[in-house]
């Protein structure tokens, strides 16, 4: 074999090495979990043309670069995460699954209302889908009072 041929075949067999991994990665992956209400970073093995959350009400997601994602969790539950090539070809496909956060997370229910405290050590009102708006207002305005007391 001629040395100019060994360079191709060489040069070939890199690209066609260096394709390998791209191929595996855009088979599903698995699941990745996030907190509610928290947010995780997730990077991509190759450049996202598109990004798909297939139930947006459960998680979203936003795009920071090509291959970088911030997944952020809105409601309990599970849905998927999908990431498209600007060829059309899945880079990934997760199963993302959205999870109570702190284990001081208290939920209170007084007849049909529901209710979130954190309690560590004291309880103290949180925001959390699910609770009576009225409650929910009362936490808003009252951290708006403190937080005007500050400045």
């Amino acid at each position: 074999m001629s040395p100019k041929s060994l360079v191709r075949v060489s040069v070939l067999a890199l690209i066609i090495g260096l394709g390998a991994p791209v191929a595996q990665a855009a088979e599903p992956t698995g699941d990745v979990s996030v907190t509610m209400n928290m947010a995780r970073v997730l990077k991509l093995p190759t450049p996202a043309g598109t990004v798909i959350i297939g139930n947006p009400g459960v998680a979203d997601v936003t795009i920071q670069d090509p291959t970088t994602l911030v997944l952020t969790g809105k409601s309990y539950g599970t849905t998927n995460l999908i990431a498209i090539d600007s060829d059309g070809n899945a880079i990934v496909d997760l199963v993302v699954e959205v999870t109570k956060g702190s284990p001081d997370l208290v939920t209170v229910y007084w007849g049909l209302s529901r209710t979130s405290m954190a309690c560590a050590p004291e309880c103290q009102p949180v925001i959390m889908v699910g609770d009576d708006t009225g409650y929910t207002a009362n936490a808003i305005s009252s951290s708006s009072l403190v937080e005007g007391a500050a400045n």
